[in-house]
């Protein structure tokens, strides 16, 4: 299945390797779970006088039959490091998803209160002066 795609990229020059190389990487995501039904990629340098360097920022939006995913790496100063990470940390939270959507996280039982425990010890000592 083919994703829709935005892909925004503000503040450098944009060129047909960078926007591959995000296309490359959607296109990984849909290997852990095929019902993305939508992805935005902005990258971004912001302007910061005070840094020596370009400082990138990456933010994914990914959505999803019930939800939507987001992830925003700050400060790298280079971006394809600055995207390894931000996918890296998006294929994490999809393969979290997908296992939940699925049934394999287990679900923990409710805790019983202190009170009903003391209710319940009080019970069984009744039934014990009983016997």
């Amino acid at each position: 299945m083919q994703i829709p795609l935005q892909i925004t990229i503000r503040g450098t020059d944009h060129s047909e390797a960078l926007e591959t190389h995000i296309r490359d990487k959607v296109n990984k995501l849909e290997e852990f779970f095929d019902h993305i039904t939508s992805c935005r990629v902005v990258v971004e340098v912001p302007h910061k006088h005070h840094h020596q360097g370009r400082q990138f920022n990456v933010r994914i939006d990914i959505g999803m039959p019930g939800g939507e995913i987001a992830v925003n790496r700050d400060h790298a100063e280079d971006v394809y490091v600055a995207l390894r990470d931000a996918f890296d940390a998006a294929k994490r939270k999809i393969e979290d998803y997908a296992r939940k959507i699925r049934g394999d996280v287990k679900k923990h039982e409710t805790r019983r209160t202190d009170e009903s425990e003391n209710m319940d010890e009080g019970q069984e000592d009744a039934d014990a002066g009983a016997a």
